[in-house]
């Protein structure tokens, strides 16, 4: 198996002059769930889709795609399959095209390894006819004398096309937004991580950046969050320690290292029947439960935090390792980097309110990822719903509320944690959403969606 990415496609550009035909749908950024969208739209007869993206190739957090991690969903939350299990891009299929299925079967492997999810991904994404990669949508226009949305499309760097002096446009009637989220660096670390950036930097950089510590000999490195990001790091760093002979520090500003709640009836928090719910609710309400159910979609899986317990007690019995210490109820106040070089940071006890001073070489920011408002969207700005706290406002069918005059469909893709709750950027939500999104801009029902899929009656 190979994770290498593929050789990019080229955008569409026009032939001989002439004006490509108008799409149904274009999908703008190519992530686990736009791609999830492509797989299910070449099932689709009659819909004009294409899906870009600025990246030269499908690459899905190659910062963190450790040999050992899992992911935290089933194989079936793979592209296609909790809607159309029959799809020729179902995991199922990529592993007997691969001629995988026996050892799979004999493993009896639910949660796969991440690297093999990210190689089926690039796999279908390098044969799914709809993905093009290489091509930035730099503006988004609504042609109100059309009724249909202008994408400007340009090629990125490297890829083969027009020139950037020469974009090219392409109408839709339907946009698709996927660009996911952007790694979140706390404030207290800016100014650190702008002076040193080869030693504050977010996890999502970690497997570029850790060869880098050792080579500087930074002999003290924190990590700041408790997420599963933080505990896979952490983990990378202890069994590094050895080697690097340097001494770890793992803070979080919640209660404890929490678990993912992963039980049965929790994960039905997940599903449609609670997405729909939650989307009914009064924003107050959402805001609320959302900082509630962190342990939902923020916490860390048994298995990681079994295999740290293990390396943990190793560390004991070795007596003549570099310390390891693990600050739960910490939060980080402030930073700045000392005349020395080490990076000083201060943090607060949540039940003591003791304030400390910690010095360390570097710092790994597992402190998540923000939902972002991509520029591309700035010339129609005026023309979408926000809400109170600047986020898009979306309805039910995770279409963005717009001004009247704006018939388009604008639909969003895992930018919907504060309307639809923690199902949001769970894998297991990708096909059943793509199913919704196309089964509205067909205006029919190309996908029979399933109707249970929870046993509780969420709202009474």
């Amino acid at each position: 198996m190979s994770t290498t990415p593929h050789a990019p496609q080229a955008p569409h550009t026009p032939q001989d002059g002439a004006e490509p035909p108008v799409l149904d749908l274009a999908a703008v950024g190519i992530g686990p769930f736009n791609l999830s969208l492509t797989a299910l739209a070449d099932e689709v007869e009659d819909l004009a889709y294409a899906a870009y993206d600025r990246r030269p190739a499908y690459d899905w957090h190659p910062g963190l795609m450790f040999d050992w991690a899992k992911l935290q969903v089933g194989f079936l939350a793979d592209l296609v399959s909790l809607v159309r299990p029959t799809s020729r891009w179902s995991f199922l299929n990529y592993l007997a095209e691969h001629d995988r299925m026996y050892p799979f079967y004999i493993a009896e492997r639910f949660h796969v390894p991440r690297r093999e999810y990210a190689d089926y991904c690039a796999w279908a994404a390098a044969r799914l006819p709809g993905c093009h990669f290489g091509t930035d949508v730099t503006a988004v226009h609504w042609d109100a004398e059309r009724a249909l949305w202008r994408l400007t499309l340009t090629p990125a760097d490297g890829a083969a096309g027009p020139t950037a002096a020469h974009p090219t446009t392409r109408l839709a009637r339907n946009i698709a937004m996927g660009i996911g989220t952007e790694p979140h660096l706390p404030t207290a670390l800016a100014v650190p991580a702008a002076r040193t950036p080869d030693r504050v930097f977010h996890s999502g950089e970690h497997l570029h950046r850790v060869e880098g510590l050792r080579a500087q000999g930074v002999r003290d490195v924190t990590v700041v969050g408790s997420g599963q990001s933080g505990a896979e790091v952490f983990l990378d760093l202890l069994r590094r320690q050895r080697d690097a002979g340097w001494s770890l520090t793992w803070l979080t500003r919640s209660w404890g290292f929490a678990p993912l709640d992963y039980s049965k009836l929790v994960l039905e928090y997940t599903t449609p029947a609670y997405m729909r719910y939650f989307n009914g609710l009064d924003p107050a309400v959402r805001d609320r439960l959302i900082a509630s159910q962190w342990q939902l979609y923020k916490g860390i899986d048994t298995e990681t935090i079994d295999l740290i317990h293990a390396e943990l007690y190793d560390h004991l019995l070795d007596g003549d390792r570099p310390p390891v210490t693990l600050l739960p109820g910490t939060a980080l106040l402030g930073a700045r980097t000392a005349d020395d070089g080490t990076i000083r940071l201060t943090t607060s006890h949540a039940d003591t309110g003791a304030e400390r001073e910690l010095a360390t070489g570097a710092v790994v920011a597992a402190t998540g990822y923000a939902a972002r408002r991509p520029a591309c969207l700035d010339p129609v700005e005026k023309l979408i719903a926000w809400d109170g706290q600047g986020r898009y406002d979306i309805d039910a069918g995770h279409r963005v509320r717009t001004v009247p005059e704006v018939t388009g469909g604008l639909f969003v893709q895992n930018a919907e944690l504060h309307t639809h709750g923690a199902a949001a950027p769970d894998l297991g939500i990708g096909a059943y959403r793509g199913a919704t999104v196309l089964n509205a801009v067909t205006g029919r029902q190309v996908f029979r969606t399933p109707e249970r899929t929870a046993f509780q009656t969420f709202g009474g």
